[in-house]
């Protein structure tokens, strides 16, 4: 056996690939799984003709995810600690679209767009910016390694005994649209626009999308705001991204700011 026949991928994950997963290769042992396909009944406006990804059949344990993040680069396929693991992953209950997407829609875009459609009667809650929206925040500076800090922030998920998702996708705030997630549907109906705001997050803070549940997301930070000024301008982007970890969490963009300052994970939470 050639050591191209003992690392390929194993079978089945190719049908996640355009191509066939042509080239790629998997040297990680998986536990026993299954492909998820789209409920046709449950995603009636959308035809796929491959499944959206790969799901464990139980929880997995802590290190997986790092060593499946490290192969990455090679089997194109990005882990993901699905909590709910039972639903809505397994039954189907999903709306994946196509990640080429996602490059239409930028950060800055959807926070003003964001920003006036939830204005009207916070504005005493969003100090001291109030009906002007600012803008996306500047970058912070890496306080370590983006791939070590989603690492230790994966062990600390994994301790909730989740299963585990792959997706094919070239990152990881790309998964959320391939795999259909609809976390955020009361908030906004399309994931596409929201895996473009987790892009910019990963190119200016440093973010690694983690983790995923029926409507929550799980980031690692690498690179957090570190003074009270730049985290109050990052927790107006947190409250267009998902107003609900915001207003019925601290109540203030003040209040939230002071949460996150140097903090090294993002989690949020719709209603």
């Amino acid at each position: 056996m050639s050591v191209h026949e003992r690392r390929r991928l194993p079978t089945g994950l190719e049908l996640l690939f355009g191509d066939g997963g042509d080239g790629r290769v998997l040297s990680v042992d998986l536990p026993s799984g299954s492909l998820v396909w789209p409920d046709p009944d449950y995603d009636r406006l959308r035809a796929h003709h491959r499944p959206s990804f790969w799901l464990s059949d139980e929880p997995v344990p802590a290190g997986l995810w790092a060593r499946l993040r490290a192969e990455h680069p090679r089997s194109g396929l990005w882990p993901m600690l699905l909590e709910d693991g039972v639903q809505p992953w397994s039954a189907g209950q999903i709306a994946p679209d196509s990640p080429d997407q996602v490059g239409y829609y930028s950060a800055a875009g959807f926070m003003a767009e964001a920003w006036q459609d939830l204005l009207l009667g916070h504005e005493a809650y969003l100090a001291p910016f109030g009906a002007e929206c600012p803008g996306i925040a500047p970058p912070a500076a890496l306080v370590a390694d983006p791939d070590v800090v989603a690492d230790w922030y994966a062990d600390v998920v994994a301790e909730r005994m989740t299963p585990l998702g792959l997706a094919a996708v070239d990152r990881g705030a790309d998964a959320m649209v391939a795999m259909g997630w609809q976390g955020a549907l009361h908030h906004n109906e399309w994931t596409v626009p929201l895996a473009a705001v987790v892009r910019s997050w990963e190119e200016r803070f440093g973010a690694r999308v983690v983790g995923m549940g029926f409507n929550t997301l799980d980031l690692s930070v690498a690179a957090p705001p570190a003074t009270p000024a730049h985290a109050l301008h990052v927790a107006a982007e947190h409250w267009t991204f998902c107003p609900d970890s915001v207003l019925q969490g601290p109540g203030t963009l003040a209040d939230y700011a002071e949460q996150i300052v140097g903090q090294n994970a993002w989690s949020f939470w719709w209603d």
